[in-house]
């Protein structure tokens, strides 16, 4: 059995070095853009003298893999001066996460310690590179921040300001999620699709609208699984373990169905 991709794959320069060196630039870029955001009293030059060699490294191995890429969709001034100006929304995941967990009162740790403001970080970054439809390298960082944290954020996710995602192994974001300001995901929690339009042939209609649109102030528990192209208004609870394919309006308080139990005497109410 033969697939049309199979071929193309073969041309693609992926080696081992180039894999390795896309890995370890990867992971440079962020913590030195995270240096830039949150310790440089002149982050402009930092950035010019720092993240934008960097930046032309990994221009350069996009033009390895894919060697008829003609050119990238903007110049390494441009990209850094936009990841620059993600700092101001990189402080106030911060601020949600010690306004939010009761377990530190330390900016540093949550910078250094925390996997959700570590993922955050990673996806805020690659959602940069995605808006400009970069090849690659959006879905490097996120898998990298995968890998590294256990949490899976798509990068092309729209996320607003003041995120916190608490303690976070398990968490799924998709790709078309639109997640509003002031929202708290715990560990476990699923922001997936319900169904795939497919075409005649079977295969998955890409680019369709399939995740959930998550309003201001919603606080989602534990292991809750909220699927497909729904709203979760404004300021809801979603309770842990929750199962939600149905938009639910502001204000709401979801829980799982409780069971009710009795007791029975001498057989009175069997």
């Amino acid at each position: 059995m033969s697939f049309s991709w199979s071929h193309d794959l073969k041309l693609h320069k992926l080696d081992h070095d180039t894999w390795c060196s896309f890995q370890r630039d990867i992971d440079e870029l962020v913590r030195l853009v995270t240096i830039g955001w949150l310790f440089e009293n002149n982050s402009q030059a930092f950035f010019q003298t720092r993240i934008e060699p960097l930046l032309l490294e990994l221009f350069k191995y996009l033009h390895r893999v894919y060697e008829e890429l003609e050119s990238v969709p903007l110049t390494t001034t441009q990209l850094s001066r936009e990841l620059q100006d993600l700092g101001p929304i990189i402080h106030t995941d911060i601020d949600a996460a010690l306004k939010n967990d009761p377990a530190t009162k330390d900016a540093l740790e949550v910078v250094f310690a925390y996997p959700g403001f570590k993922a955050i970080s990673y996806q805020r970054i690659a959602h940069c590179f995605y808006r400009h439809n970069f090849a690659l390298l959006p879905r490097l960082i996120t898998e990298r921040a995968h890998t590294l944290t256990g949490i899976d954020i798509s990068p092309g996710a729209q996320i607003g300001s003041h995120f916190f995602i608490d303690h976070g192994t398990g968490v799924v974001i998709g790709e078309t999620s639109i997640i509003g300001n002031n929202v708290t995901l715990y560990q476990g929690v699923t922001l997936g699709a319900i169904r795939f339009h497919r075409d005649d042939t079977g295969t998955v209609v890409k680019g369709q609208t399939r995740h959930p649109i998550i309003e201001d102030g919603v606080t989602i528990y534990a292991g809750a699984t909220v699927l497909g192209r729904i709203t979760v208004g404004a300021h809801s609870i979603i309770g842990g373990n929750v199962w939600l394919t149905e938009s639910i309006p502001a204000g709401s308080r979801l829980t799982q169905q409780r069971y009710l139990t009795s007791k029975f005497m001498d057989g009175d109410g069997i």
